[in-house]
């Protein structure tokens, strides 16, 4: 019985049993280690999922959200806009409302001149050169536009 109890307390023996021991520790480690992963994998592949399916489910309705937000602040620009033309109106109104604003519009706009006065035309020397066939549509007289229209559709006619 010596003998074993000799061997028991050995430093060789000890170091086998301590060897073992720490074996079985880290071998249990590991597994828990792999328990641990393999449970945490799924537990990331369903928060993935769950993470993808609301980003999903939310992409319309943000999209949506942007583009009326988009739609809103044109709406208010055009408001602005439409709010400024308003006041520019009011203004060139309340001018046309003054005979003084109206008499110089009527004598610039339409020649006139008042009684005692000479009028005067001041024709510029290139826009006279420039013949009548050089004339847009746009620039002739509306009676000249009709019967080129009515010239034109008797020779479509014949």
């Amino acid at each position: 019985m010596a003998v074993k109890d000799r061997d028991r307390f050995s430093t060789a023996t000890r170091l086998k049993l301590l060897g073992e021991q720490t074996a079985a520790r880290v071998y249990r480690s590991q597994t828990k280690r792999q328990a641990r992963r393999s449970r945490l994998t799924g537990r990331a592949a369903l928060l993935a999922l769950v993470l993808c399916s609301l980003i999903v489910a939310l992409a319309y309705p943000i999209r949506q959200y942007v583009s009326q937000r988009a739609e809103i602040a044109d709406l208010e620009r055009q408001q602005e806009q439409a709010r400024a033309r308003v006041e520019q109106l009011r203004d060139l109104k309340a001018r046309w409302q003054d005979d003084a604003y109206a008499k110089q519009q009527i004598r610039e706009r339409l020649h006139y001149v008042m009684p005692g006065e000479t009028g005067y035309i001041v024709i510029d020397p290139d826009a006279a050169k420039q013949s009548r066939t050089d004339l847009g549509v746009a620039a002739r007289p509306w009676y000249a536009n009709v019967w080129d229209g009515v010239d034109k559709s008797d020779h479509s006619d014949r």
